[in-house]
């Protein structure tokens, strides 16, 4: 079984058949998915989503594309969201250098309040990086010294130095269809060198498709053909990695019921 650790099933481009493709992604023996918040203001939509069906997990965060809209967004804001039972994360949060659709100040101000959410609920942060390498690597080295939080570095695409320094705290790493990308010869070497108890798997759906979907709409049913790349470049049997990543997250996301 496989656990698709990172999707957005509220986005539209699922509207229209949301049971449906649940129902692929379990008999793809895709036996969990968390679907991932981008804004607080609109959690109830991901509880919603969440509730109805028993595979299906979520998020309470702002994104960094969001990051300008939602300042107000505190700590206890947060904690107290994350008690709804289906909450397992806090996120997807971080810093997106790449579009800067987010203040880069609001960027971080939100990073930090997320880590002490997550700190203080001992849930994972789910962290969007992208083009912010050191950034990223120095808050979460800054926060970490202050008190510990679990955290995950979701669609992985950044270089060996943060996923160094990211692991050397604890950190989880996370990746999605890009890795099976023909050009992506330098991002499956650094998956090959995370420790199989730190790796994990996901979709980020609708995005990002995996080969051989490449250029179609994804969604969680095609986390198994990154699995499948995954255990090639390492050298693992299929069913191991699989076993492997599944384990990584719930350990992880230890509110998650199984």
């Amino acid at each position: 079984m496989l656990v698709d650790s990172h999707c957005h099933l509220d986005f539209p481009d699922f509207a229209a058949e949301l049971p449906d493709v649940v129902a692929r992604a379990e008999a793809a023996g895709v036996s969990h998915l968390v679907t991932i918040s981008t804004r607080v203001r609109r959690f109830n939509e991901i509880a919603a989503i969440a509730e109805r069906f028993d595979s299906v997990s979520c998020s309470v965060g702002t994104h960094p594309h969001q990051a300008g809209e939602e300042t107000d967004v505190t700590v206890k804001d947060l904690v107290d969201l994350s008690r709804h039972p289906k909450v397992v994360a806090i996120g997807e949060v971080g810093l997106d250098y790449h579009y800067d659709l987010g203040p880069r100040e609001a960027q971080e101000h939100g990073f930090r309040t997320h880590i002490a959410a997550s700190r203080e609920t001992g849930l994972p942060l789910v962290i969007h990086a992208r083009e912010a390498d050191e950034d990223v690597a120095a808050i979460l080295e800054e926060e970490s010294a202050k008190g510990a939080f679990p955290f995950l570095l979701h669609c992985f695409t950044a270089g060996p130095d943060l996923a160094r320094r990211a692991l050397a705290l604890g950190g989880y790493i996370s990746f999605s269809g890009v890795v099976t990308f023909k050009k992506s010869e330098d991002l499956r070497a650094i998956a090959c060198d995370v420790p199989a108890d730190r790796i994990l798997v996901e979709t980020d759906s609708p995005f990002l498709a995996p080969t051989p979907h490449r250029g179609k709409r994804n969604e969680p049913s095609f986390v198994r053909e990154t699995a499948k790349v995954l255990a090639e470049a390492r050298g693992e049997p299929f069913e191991t990695f699989a076993a492997a990543t599944t384990r990584n997250f719930y350990t992880l996301f230890s509110k998650a019921r199984r």
